[in-house]
């Protein structure tokens, strides 16, 4: 089992410098190397400067995924901000290759979709994922994402947009 671990702007500043040792001394729960890797940084100053500048964001950007039952953080997934007025919100994840293959963006994917579901505030969902990521396309689609376009990212290139409406029920 899962969880999202909510992170605070102390956690987000260590991590987006890559202080693993500063972000586990104030982090809820023990963080691993993965996410301190400097291919993180910009999404944890980004997330400083959300939450700084808007402390209701805490409970909607990304966090940390946290498997219960191995009690260890095994990647990062959130939402990237909460919902605007146009009620479309944008789900980002990522696991640690060292964990990839054995469940945990599904578990994240479907904890986020969990948590929006009857949130009036929530229209759609969006993902946004590169077109050679097979496996997180294959998992969008098994949770009714359907391509609506694509996208250049100046940190991730090339993306392919999905969406789906929030209310809907899949079987994930």
């Amino acid at each position: 089992m899962i969880r999202i671990v909510h992170l605070t702007p102390p956690v987000f500043e260590a991590l987006a410098r890559g202080d693993l040792a500063a972000a586990d001394a104030v982090s809820p729960v023990p963080l691993s190397a993965y996410l301190a890797d400097p291919v993180h940084a910009g999404t944890w100053a980004r997330r400083l400067r959300q939450v700084l500048a808007d402390p209701a964001q805490a409970g909607w950007v990304t966090g940390v995924i946290w498997d219960e039952d191995a009690q260890r953080s095994v990647g990062r997934a959130g939402f990237h901000e909460k919902p605007g007025p146009s009620g479309t919100v944008e789900i980002g994840y990522a696991v640690d290759p060292e964990f990839r293959r054995r469940g945990y963006a599904r578990a994240a994917l479907a904890s986020l979709l969990d948590r929006i579901a009857g949130d009036p505030l929530v229209h759609t969902v969006r993902l946004t994922i590169a077109p050679d990521n097979v496996p997180s396309m294959a998992l969008a689609r098994e949770f009714g994402f359907v391509r609506v376009g694509k996208q250049w990212d100046d940190e991730d290139g090339l993306e392919i947009v999905l969406e789906r409406a929030s209310h809907i029920e899949v079987s994930g």
